[in-house]
């Protein structure tokens, strides 16, 4: 069985008129491309879950390649402030870590992410299926449940002295507001 892969054209094949160009060229099963030339130096790839690949009937199975790609880092002038927030709840989405009056939280992914929003939009009430559109993705299958369990968690997180600054809006949602004496 053979993969068919994008490989650069060799330089002595193409004119030198002509643009760089690619073609697909059938590869051995065990034959490793030249595929970490042509990536970004800070990449990353690996073989993809067979079961997230398309299937045809009658072919054999196509192989795919995760590529994980670092996202640019902008100057730290044009960054700006590497935390947002407010007096109360700090973000730092660099080092991915949130606070509540200066005591660092132990949040896992999905806390980090749910608070950050919240805390990105302050006072602004957001639905359960705008928050797990948002906060979880479009693919989630998930309810606003998912939602209400994640706060709960989130609350006694910050502890019993700040838990009140996410609010809970009946009915529809949740909102950050963090206090008026901040």
């Amino acid at each position: 069985m053979t993969n068919l892969r994008t490989l650069p054209v060799p330089a002595q094949a193409a004119p030198s008129h002509a643009p760089h160009r690619h073609r697909l060229r059938a590869v051995a099963p065990d034959e490793v491309p030249p595929v970490a030339e042509l990536l970004h130096p800070g990449a990353t790839w690996m073989p993809a879950p067979q079961h997230t690949l398309p299937s045809l009937p009658g072919q054999p199975p196509m192989i795919g390649y995760l590529v994980l790609v670092p996202a640019e880092q902008p100057s730290p002038e044009a960054a700006g402030p590497a935390t947002e927030g407010d007096a109360l709840v700090r973000i730092d989405p660099e080092q991915r870590t949130a606070s509540v009056a200066g005591r660092v939280l132990d949040l896992t992914y999905l806390e980090f992410e749910l608070l950050a929003h919240l805390v990105a939009h302050p006072h602004r009430v957001h639905t359960r299926d705008q928050l797990v559109t948002t906060v979880w993705g479009y693919g989630h299958v998930g309810d606003g449940r998912t939602v209400d369990v994640h706060v709960a968690r989130l609350r006694r997180k910050m502890g019993a002295e700040h838990r009140s600054s996410i609010v809970t809006v009946r009915r529809v949602g949740y909102k950050y507001a963090p206090p008026a004496g901040l």
